[in-house]
C-alpha cells in the first residue's frame, strides 16, 4: 500500500505553534500508512524572542503590507509529491506572519502547494479573521485548495491579553500575574488539537482529499467571535495606512522610521485605553443585529 505524504510547514517564534502544530499532526506521524515531512522555515536573519519593542514594532509595515523576510533554502525538494499540505502560521498585526508569507510567495512554496489541498492552522491572541482572509487568497495564487482551517486562541479575555500578551512577546514571561491568567493558548486546548489529526488520518483513508468539501466538519475548527469582527477590520485599515506612513521613513530597522515608530507607539496606547472598551461594549450590544452576516467568514 503506498503512503499518503502530508507536509506540515510552519514557524515559530516563542515555540507555542510548534507545540500546536506538532500535536495537531501526532496521529498523522504515527499512523503506519501516513508519511509526515516537516518543514520549519527559517528567516535569513533571525527574528529574536524575546522581542525588543523597537523591532517588534518596526516588523509591523512589512508583515501588514504582505513584505516577506528572506527564507533559508527550504529542506524539502520543490518537486517533491504531497497528498496534503498544513501550514501553521503565527498572526502579527493582523496579518500572516512574515515566514509563511515569503514561503507561499517563493517559487519552491508554490510549487509544494500548487495543485494539493491545504489545511491552514492558527495560534494567536484573538484577532485571525483578516489574516486569514489574507491566507486564502496566498493559498489560491500558490495554486493550493484550501479545505480547512483550525484555529486556537488565547485563554485570555480581550482585556486582559492586551497586557499578558505583549509582557509575553517583550520579556519571555508567560506566567499568570496581578490576577491574569497565563498568556497564549491553554494547554488542553493544545492537547485537544490532536482530534483533528485523527480526523485527517481517517480523510486520507478514505481518499476524501481528492474530492471537495471540508476535511474537519463538525469538529469546531473555527469560531468567529462576532464582538470583535468589525475591530479587526478597522484596525487592518488602520494598520495598513501606518504602514505606508512608516515606510516614508526607509526601509527595515532605519533610524529615519524611530520617529515615525513612535507616533505609531502612542496611537497604539491611545487605542488600547481610550477607544477599544468602549467599542467592544457597543459591539455586544449590536452584536444580535449583524450576527447573519457574520456566518460566511469562516
Amino acid at each position: 500500500m503506498n503512503k499518503k505524504r502530508v507536509l506540515l510547514v510552519h514557524f515559530s517564534q516563542t515555540g507555542q505553534l510548534a507545540r500546536v502544530a506538532r500535536t495537531l499532526t501526532a496521529p498523522l506521524a504515527q499512523a503506519h500508512d501516513v508519511e509526515l515531512v516537516e518543514e520549519v522555515l527559517r528567516p535569513h536573519q533571525p527574528y529574536p524572542f524575546p522581542w525588543p519593542a523597537w523591532r517588534f514594532l518596526d516588523a509591523m509595515p512589512e508583515s501588514v503590507l504582505l513584505d516577506p523576510p528572506q527564507l533559508e533554502p527550504l529542506t524539502v525538494p520543490a518537486n517533491a509529491q504531497f497528498d496534503l499540505v498544513v501550514l501553521a502560521y503565527q498572526v502579527w498585526f493582523l496579518a500572516p506572519a512574515g515566514p509563511i508569507v515569503a514561503f507561499l510567495k517563493s517559487e519552491a512554496g508554490r510549487a509544494l502547494v500548487r495543485g494539493r489541498p491545504v489545511i491552514t492552522v492558527v495560534a494567536c491572541r484573538n484577532l485571525w479573521l483578516m489574516a486569514h482572509e489574507t491566507m486564502k487568497r496566498l493559498v489560491a495564487e500558490a495554486g493550493g485548495e484550501l479545505r480547512d482551517n483550525v484555529v486556537l486562541t488565547d485563554q485570555s479575555g480581550t482585556l486582559a491579553s492586551f497586557i499578558t500578551t505583549p509582557r509575553w512577546l517583550l520579556t519571555g514571561k508567560r506566567d499568570a500575574f496581578w490576577g491574569l491568567p497565563t498568556a497564549g493558548v491553554a494547554d488542553a486546548a493544545i492537547a485537544a488539537t490532536d482530534r483533528f489529526g485523527n480526523a485527517l488520518v481517517a480523510a486520507l483513508r478514505a481518499g476524501r482529499e481528492r474530492a471537495p468539501g471540508a476535511l474537519l466538519a463538525g469538529l469546531g475548527a473555527a469560531k468567529v467571535d462576532p464582538n470583535l469582527v468589525f475591530s479587526e477590520r478597522a484596525g487592518s485599515r488602520a494598520f495598513r495606512a501606518w504602514s505606508r506612513i512608516i515606510r516614508l521613513g526607509g526601509g527595515p530597522r532605519g533610524i529615519g522610521r524611530l520617529p515615525l515608530l513612535a507616533l505609531f507607539c502612542v496611537y497604539l496606547v491611545v487605542m488600547i485605553i481610550v477607544v477599544v472598551p468602549p467599542s467592544l461594549l457597543l459591539q455586544r450590544l449590536l452584536r444580535p443585529f449583524f450576527r447573519r452576516g457574520l456566518q460566511s467568514e469562516t
